[in-house]
């Protein structure tokens, strides 16, 4: 495997050589046992550890099986796993194949699956023990399906994946790919309706690896790293398996949800350098009892938040409370990570930092033509690792894949010192008074009010039929509804915002619509 190159031109961004001939999943194993690691723990999942040369062995039997199965250099296979040592063996063993493995959301209905399975022709399905009630009714409904593996004791009717490790060789020659073959697939979130597969290259992964993950991140080798987002998620997946492999660093893995309890556990008892957690999770964690004291994880050193701007609220009571900063960025599973975020001693909470080294980004408007500085304009991203295309959907693909730039269909304004502000989502921006006004800033300022857990600020008409603001609100623990901290909470924003962006009507409810990765689905509350 020839050696990948950084280079940094002058005062244009860094590129990233990566030959002609590359597989990806060959690259992020083999790089390790290259350099000693073979004894190095890269997994720790809830039974046990796994070395870097049980991960080889392992990825090698499970390209085995692919094989001996019959599937051949760009078939495809869908993984719904739980983060277990299954999932890299899984997702890796298939790239090292030639084979492209889909990863589907494990929160998803059995007719988000069917759906998934019909549009990408998956022809073989690799699913955790627990999630087969999901598929259970559909499998038999799909031609091209010829092959299910179930990951746990009990097969379900179908082989378990341990049984046909057992018998696979650990000897594998990787396909010989190049670093523009297709790689792998995932859905996106459905944040703004349905999911669309996004295709992405096996140049990809490791582009985001040396761009965020070492230049901005700073993983190293001796990190121990732990994402309560999971794999599945673009976000995960770069923070779990990409980037601890790129160094050979470790990886803590989570099957369960990401509950309070959950993560406080593993943070207590393994220790990790690096938390990367979503906003909502970061509030839930601030508001929990048993939110930790900076005593019980002296090794932490960076925490990362994505998938939804967070509120500048959270991040300073986080650092306050713990020492450490949250970097908060975007990413999108367009552009597979983070290509804006904040830098460790540089972060300007209520902001999404500066554009990543090797990417560049620009905010448009609505003629189309780049806004000034202070000016709202949609985010669009020009970087190495943009998906290729969103497959069978060739009008969704133009509108967002235009040429170099990439749409993200998000709001920002650029401050004049280069940072840039989240504003909202593009459909979700509010016309008050003829003035835009951005959901998120309404919401943050809510969010300062020691009574709210979570909020969502939407466009709504009055009896003239003109749009204001109205929030949903998810209270504290402990905290009762009432007329007056209604009352209370509309002062609270008029004393933190200019006036006509305070929400003129507020809803508590007990729970807000989210998408599997934590996204608010403010669509749903419209």
């Amino acid at each position: 495997m020839p050696e990948l190159s950084t280079a940094d031109h002058g005062t244009s961004p860094p590129r990233v050589s990566i030959p002609r001939a590359y597989n990806a999943a060959y690259d992020l194993i083999e790089r390790n046992l290259r350099a000693g690691r073979a004894g190095k723990t890269a997994f720790i999942d809830d039974q046990g550890s796994y070395s870097y040369g049980e991960l080889a062995a392992r990825v090698n039997r499970f390209g085995n099986v692919l094989t001996g199965m019959g599937l051949q250099a760009e078939d495809r296979v869908m993984l719904c796993l739980l983060d277990t040592i299954d999932f890299p063996t899984a997702f890796l063993g298939s790239i090292q194949a030639g084979i492209v493995p889909i990863a589907a959301n494990t929160l998803l209905t059995t007719a988000d699956y069917d759906f998934m399975l019909g549009d990408s022709r998956a022809k073989a399905l690799v699913v955790s023990e627990a999630l087969w009630p999901q598929f259970a009714p559909i499998v038999a409904k799909h031609p091209t399906l010829r092959q299910v593996v179930v990951s746990g004791k009990d097969g379900k009717g179908h082989q378990c994946l341990d049984d046909l490790m057992k018998d696979a060789s650990t000897n594998f020659a990787p396909a010989p790919t190049t670093c523009d073959d297709f790689c792998f697939w995932l859905y996106s979130s459905g944040s703004t309706g349905t999911p669309k597969g996004t295709v992405h290259l096996h140049s990809h992964l490791i582009q985001t690896a040396e761009l965020y993950g070492k230049a901005v991140l700073g993983i190293r080798e001796t990190d121990l790293v732990f994402s309560a987002a999971k794999l599945f998620f673009a976000y995960g997946l770069g923070n779990g398996l990409t980037f601890p492999l790129s160094v050979g660093a470790t990886a803590i893995l989570m099957a369960e949800r990401p509950t309070p309890q959950a993560v406080f556990q593993r943070l207590r008892q393994h220790q990790p350098s690096i938390f990367y957690g979503v906003p909502t999770l970061y509030g839930a964690l601030l508001a929990s009892a048993e939110m930790l004291t900076r005593a019980e994880v002296p090794r932490l050193r960076a925490c990362t938040s994505a998938g939804e701007a967070l509120p500048a609220d959270i991040g300073r009571r986080w650092t306050e409370q713990l020492g450490v900063e949250i970097l908060d960025g975007i990413g999108s599973t367009e552009m597979l990570h983070i290509f804006l975020s904040n830098r460790a001693g540089e972060v300007r909470y209520g902001t999404t930092g500066k554009p990543v080294p090797g990417y560049a980004v620009r905010l448009v408007g609505e003629d189309g033509n780049v806004v000034a500085p202070g000016e709202i304009g949609e985010l669009q991203i020009n970087g190495p690792s943009s998906a290729v295309m969103y497959w069978n959907s060739r009008e969704k693909s133009r509108h967002t894949f235009m040429g170099d730039w990439t749409r993200s269909g998000d709001k920002y304004i650029e401050s004049a010192d280069g940072y840039f502000q989240y504003c909202g989502r593009s459909d979700d921006m509010l016309k008050v008074s003829g003035i835009y006004v951005s959901p998120f800033e309404v919401e943050g300022a809510l969010m300062t009010h020691e009574s709210i857990l979570e909020a969502a600020v939407v466009a709504h008409a009055d009896t003239d039929e003109l749009i204001k603001p109205k929030a949903y609100i998810v209270l504290k623990a402990g905290v009762e509804p009432s007329d007056e901290l209604k009352n209370a909470l509309k002062l609270h924003v008029k004393e933190k915002l200019a006036p006509y962006k305070y929400p003129r009507w507020i809803e508590f409810v007990a729970e807000l619509p989210k998408t599997a990765t934590g996204k608010i689905q403010r669509f749903k509350l419209r």
